[in-house]
């Protein structure tokens, strides 16, 4: 038997319990395939679907070596898990995603160092650890730009947008924490995402998403975004690029500015599955989840479809209400509610999401705007980066 195969029977490993796990969960067990979570938190649902947990912490050596050794493989479903964590579990068993994507992401210059390399576009930056290299730097990054950590999910609170020169005085706490990146703030008009599923050579793109932020909150993921052929042909063509010179299997998402002028700026890369990847559990053939399980069990990918044009909507709690009354008269709707949310320091809980299907986007993007549950036009640059969890 092919030892790289994830059979029905066999037991894979989760290790983070974010939303992201919960359709992997599933999926898994759809499969025949057991599944364990790991995480440092018992209360969410991932954990709760699990057919076993652990609870540790993820600098716990011992117990993330007891978990991997009780798994056939092991998959991270969030980009916010430690590289180290993962070098450290692919020493005890079969990690397929591995780590260097990670390595890169996490890094906003190694990211951007590997972008240098594809001789992609991105928005025009400095590395910055002192305040005089913001004050000579500004000049060629320009106004209004954004400081931010090397690190990322070091949350908003490490962040700040500077739109006049009296701003960059504002800087000199944040530098005490280290190494930064000024980023100009790209004036673009909208904000899109290729998700691609690798496995070996072969890579199977989804539709083109358009993404709507709030306050640096994910609101709408929209399929098919409303762009030309042209430029959705580059973004394939930039995200096939990426995934050619990546080492990573599984799930992955690369986001993109694109202005008024039509030129396009590479945001990031997300090697693991995203919440705007909820989309596709409509919109295609395949979910996000099982296209993922299918690339890390060492399974054909399969050949993805759009079905038809939907747009999710993320609600919070505040929403609930107005939620509960679509889920009573509305007939093309399908409705998430998460189970357990995790209150975040920095930001609402996302409590659910809601799946539109319509003839047109359109037509959905009236419906739900005729609810006045949500706000929601086009993201604003100040939206730039909506830091992970």
């Amino acid at each position: 038997m092919d030892n790289s195969i994830l059979n029905p029977g066999g037991t894979l490993g989760i290790i983070g319990s974010s939303t992201n796990g919960v359709g992997l969960v599933i999926a898994a067990r759809n499969a025949g395939i057991n599944v364990g979570v790991y995480g440092d938190n018992e209360n969410t649902e991932t954990m709760e679907l699990a057919d076993f947990r652990v609870v540790g912490a993820l600098n716990d050596q011992q117990q993330l070596q007891n978990f991997a050794e009780r798994c056939d493989m092991v998959t991270y479903e969030s980009e916010t898990i430690d590289a180290s964590v993962i070098n450290f579990l692919a020493a005890h068993t079969r990690v397929p995603q591995g780590a260097d994507a990670l390595e890169i992401t996490q890094d906003r210059s190694l990211e951007r160092a590997f972008f240098s390399q594809l001789n992609l576009n991105v928005a025009p930056s400095a590395t910055i650890v002192s305040l005089d290299d913001v004050y000579q730097s500004i000049g060629s990054i320009g106004y209004p730009s954004i400081l931010k950590p090397i690190q990322k999910g070091l949350g908003q609170n490490r962040q700040l947008v500077i739109k006049t020169q009296t701003d960059i005085v504002k800087a000199a706490d944040l530098l005490d924490w280290g190494t930064y990146l000024l980023e100009s703030l790209i004036p673009y008009d909208k904000e899109l995402s290729v998700f691609g599923a690798k496995s070996g050579d072969t890579t199977a793109f989804f539709p083109t998403v358009e993404n709507r932020y709030r306050n640096h909150e994910l609101v709408a993921s929209i399929v098919p975004a409303q762009i030309d052929s042209a430029v959705n042909d580059e973004m394939l063509r930039i995200t096939k690029e990426i995934s050619d010179n990546l080492s990573y299997t599984g799930v992955f998402e690369v986001a993109f500015f694109l202005t008024k002028s039509g030129n396009l700026y590479v945001k990031r890369i997300v090697p693991a599955m995203h919440q705007a990847g909820y989309v596709f559990e409509r919109a295609t053939n395949i979910s996000m989840a099982e296209q993922h399980l299918r690339a890390i069990a060492g399974l054909p990918l399969m050949p993805v479809k759009q079905l038809m044009p939907v747009v999710a909507a993320y609600f919070t709690p505040a929403q609930e209400s107005g939620i509960r009354t679509q889920w009573q008269i509305k007939t093309n709707w399908f409705f998430n509610f998460y189970h357990r949310t995790l209150l975040q320091a920095h930001r609402a809980p996302v409590a659910g999401h809601v799946l539109v299907e319509a003839p047109s986007v359109k037509e959905a993007l009236e419906q739900i705007e005729d609810t006045s549950i949500w706000q929601f036009g086009q993201t604003t640059p100040a939206d730039n980066e909506p830091e992970a969890e």
